[in-house]
Parts: structure tokens; sequence; C-alpha cells
């Protein structure tokens, strides 16, 4: 199983990224995918999910403001993110879930600073 983030970059408040999930040696389109963060000192709290039927769910502090979608076509999860904060920095983590097993990506670098 290969997760691959990609994206993350250095970016002032206000501007946007999208980050993307290249996923290889699952079955995709049946997974439940997410978007995972981990800021320094602070636990991983999740971002964003997208089910295989497509409904979400964001974070409260996310909300309005990032957009999870997936192309089952190419086994690829997005990360639209837009009006970025500062309190946005961190490493995000692309993680998968089907049936019982659980697998993450190696994580992406996000900073927001001017």
């Amino acid at each position: 199983v290969q997760l691959v983030e990609s994206g993350g970059g250095l970016v002032q408040p206000g501007g946007s990224l999208r980050l993307s999930c290249a996923a290889s040696g699952i079955i995709f389109s049946l997974s439940r995918m997410a978007w995972y963060r981990a800021a320094p000192g602070k636990e991983r709290e999740l971002v964003a999910g997208i089910t295989r039927g497509g409904s979400t769910e964001y974070a409260d502090s996310v909300k309005g403001r990032f957009t999870i979608s997936r192309d089952n076509s190419k086994n690829t999860l997005y990360l639209q993110m837009n009006g970025l904060k500062p309190d946005d920095t961190a490493v995000y983590y692309c993680n998968a879930r089907f049936s019982q097993n659980e697998d993450w990506g190696q994580g992406t670098q996000v900073t927001v600073s001017s």
C-alpha cells in the first residue's frame, strides 16, 4: 500500500494550496478517505473525510475554507485549502480505511506564514 501526498509548501495567510494523495495497493473506490493534520505539540486531528459514496465531513475549524474531493478514476484524493491561516500550519496526512485495514501516507508540510 502506498499513499503519497504532495502539494504542501509555504503560503502567506489568506492564500491557497491544493493537496493531493495518490493511492496504490488499495481498493480506492471502496475506501473511506480522509485528511488529518498534526501541528507541533498537538495531537493528530481529522481535517476532512469523504466516504466511498461521496459524503463529506469537516472539522469545524476548516468548514467553509477547505474542500475534500476524490477522483476514483485516478485513485487520487484532494484537499483544496483556501483562506489559509497560521493555525493551519501542520503536517497533513492522507488516510485510507477499508474494512479493518487502515493506512497512512508519509505526510506533507503546510506552513502558513508571512
